[in-house]
């Protein structure tokens, strides 16, 4: 029987591990094959604290996964795939291995929504990403563009403003699907255009970076062209908690609940990262709320509350 199970090798899930296996908690971290979080997709971390120079992200979980290691965390390098709630403690299954565990910390992350184009995955961080506020700062005064026609489109695109000279929103809609607010605070930003009915196509690129996009127009099929610096998906997050409907409880997007102490509906169950978090998704909220969830499981395993 585990103390401490934390479902996710990412930034919260080694550092709910860290404080547990502080606490002598001989947590063990079921980290996934896609070990490292979405950090594992980012070049140049430089909005972490305690790295004036940045730091690479692959870089900065090695050096997680170490530290959490030096103080007796376990790792197992498999996929959860069941979640089950017992008299008194929990079950998860890895492949045909059950676990069992007093407590579990769910930080099995969210991942960003992907066109799905080969080109996609072959300049993702080299052109193409999926945060402007992690990866924004790399393009002052050049000219990007903003895939998708939601909030989060909205509001990367008008973060993007602060820095950028040009940023142009693609949607397939002739309409965009922000809050009326969000819309009317874009039309009124002179750096943002909108480029309606189009899709992108293709990037295209010099083999290294995006220098490109090829756009369809959803009306008429018609291609068209478009240099540009840079690109950023903003057409949503999808949080990985399928195994746990029905069992914990998830807000109408699929992100896990908790409350201000990142605990959920069930007692001895709690969450952290970008799998409770539908808002800011930023590597240094992950680690404050993976603390959390270890001292809140700490005082269950003491306390039972």
């Amino acid at each position: 029987m585990e103390q401490v199970l934390i479902l996710g090798g990412g930034i919260a899930g080694l550092t709910a591990a860290l404080y547990a296996a502080r606490a002598n908690l001989s947590p063990l971290v079921i980290e996934g094959k896609a070990a490292g979080g979405q950090l594992m997709l980012t070049t140049t971390v430089e909005n972490y604290p305690g790295f004036p120079d940045g730091v690479q992200g692959p870089e900065l979980m090695q050096l997680m996964r170490k530290q959490a290691e030096k103080f007796g965390t376990r790792y197992k390098g498999a996929d959860a795939t069941s979640f089950d709630i017992k008299d008194g403690f929990f079950e998860i299954g890895i492949g045909e291995e059950n676990i069992q565990s007093k407590t579990v910390i769910i930080a099995t992350g969210a991942f960003a929504r992907m066109l799905g184009l080969e080109s996609e995955a072959k300049y993702m961080a080299r052109g193409v990403h999926t945060c402007a506020t992690c990866d924004g700062y790399f393009y002052a005064d050049k000219e990007l563009i903003v895939i998708g026609g939601g909030d989060s489109a909205c509001e990367e695109s008008l973060f993007l403003t602060k820095l950028v000279k040009k940023v142009t929103i693609v949607h397939r809609r002739d309409t965009l699907r922000a809050s009326k607010i969000m819309q009317q605070k874009v039309f009124d930003n002179p750096k943002i255009d909108i480029m309606w009915n189009k899709e992108i196509a293709d990037f295209t690129g010099d083999g290294t970076k995006v220098t490109g996009v090829k756009l369809k127009d959803t009306q008429t099929g018609e291609l068209t062209e478009k240099n540009i610096d840079g690109a950023f998906l903003a057409i949503g997050h999808i949080p990985n908690t399928k195994m746990f409907q029905g069992k914990v409880d998830l807000d109408e997007l699929g992100f896990v609940i908790t409350d201000k102490h990142s605990k959920t509906n069930v007692p001895g169950v709690f969450a952290a990262g970008d799998v409770q978090d539908p808002i800011f998704k930023q590597a240094v909220t992950s680690a404050g709320t993976g603390c959390e969830g270890a001292m809140g499981a700490e005082r269950y395993l003491e306390k039972g509350e």
